[in-house]
């Protein structure tokens, strides 16, 4: 499976793509980061990005996208920028039909690191390791793009098992309600049959 992993930002967004072999094997296929200059209008900010994204989407086909989930900072503008940013790369992966997975930071770290709580050096330390490269991916939005292609391509089987799980269970419960109802709707056909008398 390859994965496009992006790590959302309007000054710098990192994109990073990842291919995934037999048990946990992972190759890096490219990394970079789309830039911004800060001083530009949202809108032709937000055109530069989407324009970075498409090119990287229709370069390297992925199969997925993974997007880091936006959670709220003390910086408010901050924050907007990069939900903006986020649901503009949804939205190119979605009119390529394209599966589109959200994953927190900590969920990434855990994955990575092992520990939700790692910092952005460890981060990088560890995807420098797991995908074999020469040097360290800079600067560290680069390092976090591949960091969520990596955590998808990890955490996806067992997203599935767990779906395939949740949906067997759902199915159980909707046929015992099912039987539940025919039992009782019988239960009432024969009541009314014999007046009310059980026999």
């Amino acid at each position: 499976m390859r994965v496009l992993g992006v790590d959302p930002g309007l000054t710098r967004c990192g994109i990073g793509v990842v291919d995934g072999g037999r048990g946990r094997s992972v190759t890096c296929v490219a990394v970079g980061v789309a830039r911004t200059p800060a001083d530009q209008e949202l809108s032709a900010r937000l055109l530069g990005v989407a324009e970075a994204v498409d090119e990287w989407l229709d370069t390297h086909r992925p199969e997925v996208v993974a997007i880091e989930r936006v959670f709220s900072q003390h910086n408010v503008r901050t924050v907007m920028g990069t939900a903006q940013v986020s649901g503009i790369v949804a939205l190119a992966a979605a009119r390529r039909g394209l599966q589109v997975a959200f994953h927190t930071p900590s969920e990434v770290k855990a994955a990575i690191s092992g520990s939700g709580r790692a910092d952005k050096r460890q981060v990088t330390t560890m995807v420098t390791k797991i995908l074999g490269l020469a040097e360290a991916p800079k600067p560290a939005d680069a390092a976090d793009a591949l960091a969520l292609a990596v955590c998808h391509l990890w955490r996806a089987p067992m997203a599935g098992r767990l779906a395939e799980a949740e949906a067997k269970a759902a199915a159980l419960a909707r046929n015992h309600k099912a039987r539940l109802k025919d039992a009782r709707q019988a239960a009432a056909t024969r009541a009314a049959r014999t007046g009310g008398v059980q026999r």
